[in-house]
């Protein structure tokens, strides 16, 4: 389904909304991996081939969808700005992410063609993120439960047929970057997740996407608490942001417990830490655990987004936003989603938010 809705707004980006070319290579992976699969297990949204790749590559598997699924739309909330080092999408209509996983680093490469979608994962971590291969398409997501009650929400919703919530397993993965995005513009945000990542995170396993890229893998929780003040600082990352960092990271497999948790659970544990409340634990969780729920309180424009969008009102503050969303509740999160990959927002009338580049300073 890539390619077919394509939003121009940078709202729509914001809304999880990632390009990925519709590429003629994935035909040729599928074929490989059906080939050297060792299992055919037939049915919806079953493994169709599982096994070793290629001598020096890594593990694959094909997997069916149980509904329509675009892999740009579902994962494009995982990407963290145009150069994220962890996430990359190729001409051939792949998606690359390199991933800290339980079992280790990994590298995994996605592509879907005529509704099938192939993986590939190399590393330690391979077995874990082929795994969760489905969990990570949204096969845990329930799409039919969601009812479009405003028009603009019908329209978005019949854009996006394969709009699914992504759920990677992955607390501290999404936390770490959203910490960073906390009162500062997406820009700064993306600059210093891509610089502290390239310093201190590891090459990631397998070949690469190619054009000599080379993916790289976020640090481990106790390289987040060996980074000295001065690269927090040139990075642009203040005191109050990275000391937030460093206290999760101490406390890093409690949290990643929440993955498996129910979402109120899961965000009391999350927002125990100091310097984590509603905005970065509903904005993790709703990567971490595909919390269809997970409505964003606190953010400097969602809720004028929403307001605007379902009732004309610019000036919406959160409990306004909560009461158009009422008739949504369960699936509040995918409604602004939608609302956002709608694209439609209001006129500009103040500045942008100020950069401030504090490595300068």
């Amino acid at each position: 389904m890539a390619g077919r809705f394509t939003p121009p707004s940078r709202t729509a980006v914001r809304g999880g909304w990632t390009g990925v070319p519709a590429g003629q290579g994935q035909a040729q992976g599928q074929a490989q991996a059906q080939a050297q699969g060792q299992a055919q297990v037939h049915g919806q949204g079953q493994v169709h081939g599982q096994g070793r790749g290629q001598p020096g590559g890594g593990r694959q598997r094909v997997w069916d969808p149980p509904g329509p699924t675009d892999i740009g739309l579902t994962l494009g909330p995982l990407r963290r700005g145009p150069g994220d080092p962890t996430f990359r999408v190729t001409p051939d209509g792949s998606v690359w992410r390199a991933v800290r996983t339980p079992q280790g680093p990994g590298t995994l490469r996605v592509s879907l063609h005529a509704g099938r979608v192939t993986a590939e994962a190399w590393g330690p971590g391979a077995d874990w993120l082929l795994d969760g291969l489905p969990a990570l398409l949204g096969a845990d997501d329930d799409p039919d439960a969601f009812v479009p009650r405003h028009r603009l929400v019908h329209a978005s919703h019949r854009r996006c047929p394969g709009l699914r919530l992504t759920r990677t397993g992955l607390v501290l993965e999404s936390l770490i970057p959203t910490i960073l995005e906390q009162k500062v513009t997406t820009d700064e945000a993306y600059r210093a997740w891509r610089r502290l990542v390239s310093q201190y995170g590891e090459p990631a396993p397998g070949p690469g996407p190619g054009d000599g890229y080379r993916l790289s893998v976020m640090p481990d929780a106790r390289t987040w608490r060996r980074i000295p003040s001065w690269d927090w600082h040139r990075a642009g990352v203040d005191a109050k942001r990275s000391g937030t960092i460093l206290r999760a990271a101490r406390v890093a497999p409690r949290l990643e417990e929440a993955a498996a948790m129910d979402l109120p659970e899961a965000a009391a544990r999350l927002e125990l830490v100091p310097g984590i409340g509603p905005w970065t634990s509903a904005e993790t969780l709703q990567r971490s655990n595909g919390a269809a729920d997970a409505v964003t309180t606190g953010d400097l424009h969602l809720p004028g987004v929403v307001g605007y969008a379902l009732a004309g009102n610019r000036d919406a503050d959160d409990a306004e936003m909560l009461t158009l969303l009422t008739p949504y509740a369960g699936q509040r999160h995918r409604a602004t989603r939608l609302i956002l990959l709608s694209g439609r927002t209001p006129p500009r009338r103040t500045p942008k938010m100020r950069k401030t580049d504090i490595a300068r300073w």
